[in-house]
């Protein structure tokens, strides 16, 4: 029998060529799981304002890995001590941290399952994929779930400054066209140290770390929060919910065996186990663009409108103002529909709503993103830079959105 090889290189368009470190780590890849990540959208439904985010959180995770890969080796150079195993640790931690997203990342979440986060999903997948191979995944657990007792390893998966931005902001800002989100993650990357098991950012990379902040805010107000994006996900949000609600009446409603399960049975962290693993590991994006070109055609007045909207783009329309919306005018919306389409105000629910985004680009009270000075002084980033708006950036921004139909999108 041939002898497979696992030591592959994946072109990637972003950083070349990427190389799979060992056998574990290929056969980690090779997995029915992960390959999943394939069928997952990185950026949900922002595809319908910016044509060419069509990357999935397979890009994402390997590119993420391969961040790590080079983080490692800086660390090392400059004295930082990671022993073989842990390497291996800080790898699969990061190839796997997204592995629990559901369909088009975030919709699911909000919507046929209750207070289930993807990040506890990714948890479930590591901790099965644990007992496959034969416990070798123990110590990433333990750096994911952020317990293992050298900090600086669990901020490299999860912090200000973690691969996963890293990787997420560049490539998102690639895919976008989005120039003003592209950073430099490299010189990021080789500036970084470690002093008493934390984190640190050697002083000459102050004004990368600054640029990072800012393409972070820019990234959050022009991309993952622009008002065709939030509106496109709670459209999808809102289907689904529907398509529970309506399954749960009894309802018959086309959709693949993955998506019809979580359809038709109550799921919550309690009892979200092994067989409802199995099951979600099955659903990805194709369930669900299946399932509305069949639904955009059903008899329920609400899926059928919510689906067309999707499908052919044609979506609600969205305020975003400074302040909330007065009560009086969101009413006259629904009374309208209410009106001309004969439905009741918990239908009319459905097409007008409310709700808030908020941008934070820095976190003051979370893991910090420190400056080591040559003299060997630690300091926040805020207090280092001569950046006035880094301050800024640390306090939370928050708008607030009313969304509602135009008139010839309701048939």
């Amino acid at each position: 029998m041939n002898k497979v090889n696992k030591l592959k290189i994946f072109n990637d368009p972003i950083y070349g060529f990427i190389t799979i470190p060992n056998s574990l780590i290929f056969d980690l890849i090779a997995h029915k799981y992960f390959q999943r990540l394939r069928r997952i959208s990185q950026m949900g439904m922002s595809y319908l304002v910016y044509p060419g985010a069509h990357h999935t959180r397979f890009h994402h995770a390997m590119g993420s890995m391969h961040l790590m890969q080079k983080a490692i080796n800086v660390l090392r150079f400059k004295g930082v001590e990671i022993s073989k195993e842990e390497e291996n640790g800080l790898l699969i931690a990061i190839l796997l941290h997204d592995i629990g997203h559901g369909p088009f990342s975030h919709a699911m979440e909000h919507s046929i399952v209750t207070g289930v986060s993807h990040e506890a999903i990714s948890l479930l997948f590591m901790q099965q994929l644990n007992i496959e191979f034969n416990g070798s995944l123990t110590l990433a657990i333990e750096i994911f779930k952020g317990v293992y007792h050298r900090n600086f390893m669990c901020q490299l998966i999860s912090g200000q400054l973690d691969m996963d931005r890293a990787d997420y902001l560049k490539r998102d800002s690639f895919y976008t066209g989005v120039a003003e989100g592209n950073i430099n993650a490299e010189r990021l990357i080789t500036m970084l140290n470690v002093v008493d098991d934390e984190l640190v950012v050697e002083e000459k990379g102050i004004y990368s770390v600054e640029k990072f902040l800012v393409a972070r805010r820019l990234m959050y107000w022009q991309v993952y929060l622009h008002k065709t994006s939030v509106v496109a996900e709670q459209l999808l949000m809102r289907v689904l919910k529907r398509a529970k609600e309506l399954t749960i009446k009894g309802v018959q409603l086309n959709a693949s065996r993955a998506l019809t399960y979580f359809l038709k049975n109550e799921i919550s962290t309690s009892n979200f186990n092994n067989e409802t693993l199995d099951v979600f590991a099955h659903l990805d994006d194709y369930d669900i663009v299946s399932a509305m070109k069949e639904w955009q055609y059903h008899e329920d007045f609400v899926l059928k409108n919510l689906c067309d909207m999707i499908i052919n783009r044609d979506l609600l329309k969205v305020k975003v103002k400074d302040k909330k919306s007065q009560l009086k005018n969101i009413q006259e919306y629904k009374n309208n529909l209410m009106q001309r389409y004969d439905i009741s105000a918990q239908e009319a629910d459905y097409f007008v709503f409310t709700g808030q985004i908020s941008n934070q680009a820095y976190q003051l009270k979370s893991q910090n993103i420190n400056i080591l000075h040559k003299s060997g002084k630690i300091e926040d980033i805020v207090k280092a830079s001569d950046q006035l708006n880094l301050k800024a950036l640390s306090k939370p921004v928050t708008k607030y959105y009313v969304c509602y139909p135009k008139p010839e999108s309701i048939s």
